[in-house]
């Protein structure tokens, strides 16, 4: 495994991180709660020493999976990255949207980043994971709930009681990076970004570098798009909110997988799947620190740990390239 730095901390994460979001079942149609441990210890076992997670994931029960997974493995060897900020148990803040849980009940989710929030969910995340720090703390999203400067205060505090290593955002533009900064340094930012969406190359990636702020790419492989695995006519299960999403569309799957095709001798020339291909290509560009993979059991996690075998040239890099830009994905 690849150790990367986390901005300008002495934190190091795995360059290839635990996604824990799926493992909560909540969006993804449900999840086996065994199945999941024994993901998490797999890709442990591999060199996976980073994991995000978060309260929203599963209403808690992300969390309390990633603490029973990693019971018997000394804490200082783990990096736990966890969030705040989308609260289900409260009725304030701004309202972000109305969904189900896993049992299929509605719920209302709100984001809500007050200073007491902020500090309330820190502790209910130590609680769930079974530990007295955190190494990354999240902002989930942004929200108008309140000032940025109020929720980097409360990062602030919990940072000099020791109760995070680091503070991070999630899905920030580069001004409200600027504003935050303002108030605390950051240690990164994570957002969407895969071969099909690189929109935050053009202003987020440039800033990050020249500021040194870790990048932490979620849903590198599109939600399984990337795969190679979801065709057309493709049926999703009860609650899983790929569904009628953009990316899964008939048309532009069967786009996708014609894409992938053309990638399909490269991968099968370095003894990887295109899932392999993928993750690695993600890692390799500029000012992306981790990318965030996801597995629901042992062999998955195995799989995705296996995509830092993968060795790219430039020669690699740039065919990939040319194919992306051939397929106007």
């Amino acid at each position: 495994m690849e150790y990367r730095k986390l901005g300008e901390t002495d934190i190091r994460l795995s360059a290839i991180t635990f996604g824990a979001w799926a493992i909560g079942g909540w969006m993804w149609g449900g999840a086996n709660r065994k199945d999941a441990v024994k993901a998490i210890r797999a890709s442990y076992d591999l060199g996976v020493t980073s994991i995000d997670t978060a309260p929203a994931y599963g209403q808690g029960l992300s969390e309390e999976i990633v603490a029973e997974a990693l019971e018997h493995i000394p804490r200082e060897k783990v990096q736990l990255l966890t969030k705040f900020g989308l609260r289900w148990d409260v009725q304030e803040g701004e309202f972000y949207f109305n969904t189900r849980d896993n049992d299929g009940k509605p719920f209302d989710m709100y984001k809500l980043a007050t200073k007491a929030s902020v500090i309330k969910e820190c502790e209910d995340c130590l609680r769930r994971l079974n530990t007295d720090y955190i190494d990354l703390f999240q902002l989930h999203w942004p929200t108008t709930s309140a000032p940025i400067a109020e929720t980097m205060e409360a990062l602030v505090q919990l940072k000099q009681e020791g109760k995070i290593r680091a503070a991070g955002v999630c899905n920030y533009s580069t001004g409200q990076m600027k504003e935050a900064e303002q108030t605390i340094s950051l240690a990164s930012d994570q957002v969407p970004y895969s071969m099909v969406l690189r929109d935050i190359e053009k202003e987020l990636v440039p800033y990050a570098v020249s500021h040194k702020k870790s990048i932490i790419a979620y849903s590198p492989l599109q939600r399984g798009l990337l795969t190679g695995k979801i065709k057309p006519g493709h049926r999703f299960g009860e609650g899983d909110t790929r569904e009628g999403n953009r990316f899964y569309t008939e048309e532009n799957i069967r786009k996708v997988n014609s894409f992938l095709d053309k990638l399909k001798p490269l991968a099968e020339s370095k003894n990887a799947t295109l899932a392999q291909l993928v993750i690695r290509w993600t890692i390799e560009q500029p000012g992306i620190t981790v990318a965030l993979v996801g597995a629901r059991n042992a062999e998955q996690a195995v799989q995705n740990a296996g995509a830092i075998d993968v060795q790219l040239s430039a020669e690699n890099l740039r065919f990939i390239g040319e194919k992306l830009a051939e397929s106007g994905l």
